[in-house]
């Protein structure tokens, strides 16, 4: 759009760089347009941003050559990586590298960086309450995450440090209520009493956009973001007022859990031991009334529910 300033929203059709893409799109009068950045141009979800007006690019961040081209001209850049895509920290430092050198090089004014804290600093690679990963890592889609950190002040790139946490979607999903044997919905989460720290996708592309507004204030800054947090067994409360039948809260030990034997079932074992055992160092970083300051419509859980009821009594 003439006259407004670019930002380069890289994983344009993932959850959170599709939230930024659609609160820019949604917000008219912010002075900003997005250029949405994917591998597959030709994809229903890319062609659905275009359709809504986002100028959609195609580059890899495993190649260098392309990353400069999407962000010429651009005043902001969204910098997110995707773990859970192939599960190796050091290929996600090294995309975080190549992010961080393109956008220093192409002089963006305001970059964000889609981070998380270095679980190490709360559970040290030496202790024995959770295993150690992929050699040097407690949580590696954290702690790689927190290792990359660096490399964007480094490369020259005027940086805020955007700290998101768990998606209340992942309810849908991943770590939707399982039916047991007995016929009754349960949420199994190794959490124990300890509250988790939730958000609304959505609320990350808003609060992000409500960052670039800003200008440079925030360059620099670490910024970590929340909706609400709460004990499982009262998101398992509110679960069963939205689903209209109970929805029981089954905590399991975090070694169990690990024990479960899917592809990422020691990845997250440990993310929610640490988000249990580090309680509240985590949810002091994530300050409600700050970030609804920034994000004026931030959602809580329930708020999150009433918004989702169709899409949970369908599952």
């Amino acid at each position: 759009m003439a006259g407004t300033r670019v930002i380069t929203v890289f994983g344009a059709t993932g959850a959170q760089g599709g939230s930024l893409v659609r609160a820019i799109l949604d917000d008219p009068d912010s002075g900003f347009s997005a250029r949405a950045v994917t591998r597959h141009p030709e994809s229903d979800r890319a062609r659905e941003l275009a359709r809504l007006g986002a100028e959609v690019v195609r580059a890899d961040m495993d190649d260098d050559a392309g990353l400069g081209a999407v962000l010429e001209g651009a005043y902001g850049a969204y910098l997110v990586t995707n773990f859970w895509e192939h599960m190796s920290a050091e290929r996600e430092k090294r995309q975080a590298a190549s992010l961080a050198a393109a956008t220093g090089h192409a002089g963006v004014q305001h970059a964000i960086w889609s981070t998380l804290e270095d679980t190490r600093e709360c559970i040290p690679l030496e202790d024995d309450r959770m295993p150690t990963l992929q050699g040097t890592y407690k949580v590696p889609h954290f702690d790689a995450k927190a290792e990359a950190d660096h490399y964007f002040p480094e490369a020259g790139a005027p940086t805020t440090f955007l700290r998101t946490t768990f998606y209340w979607e992942n309810l849908l999903t991943t770590f939707a209520p399982q039916r047991g044997e007995d016929g009754v919905l349960r949420l199994v989460f190794p959490m124990g009493d300890s509250r988790l720290s939730g958000i609304a996708v959505d609320d990350i592309g808003k609060t992000a956009l409500a960052v670039f507004k800003r200008g440079t204030d925030l360059i620099g800054a670490t910024v970590s973001i929340a909706g609400e947090h709460l004990p499982v067994a009262d998101m398992a409360a509110a679960l069963t007022e939205t689903v209209g039948e109970p929805v029981r809260y089954s905590p399991m030990e975090p070694a169990a859990y690990r024990a479960l034997g899917f592809p990422a079932a020691e990845e997250v074992g440990n993310m929610f031991q640490y988000y249990a055992d580090c309680e509240d160092r985590f949810t002091h970083a994530r300050d409600l009334t700050a970030i609804r300051a920034l994000n004026p419509s931030l959602q809580d859980f329930a708020t999150w529910l009433a918004a989702h009821r169709g899409a949970f009594r369908s599952l």
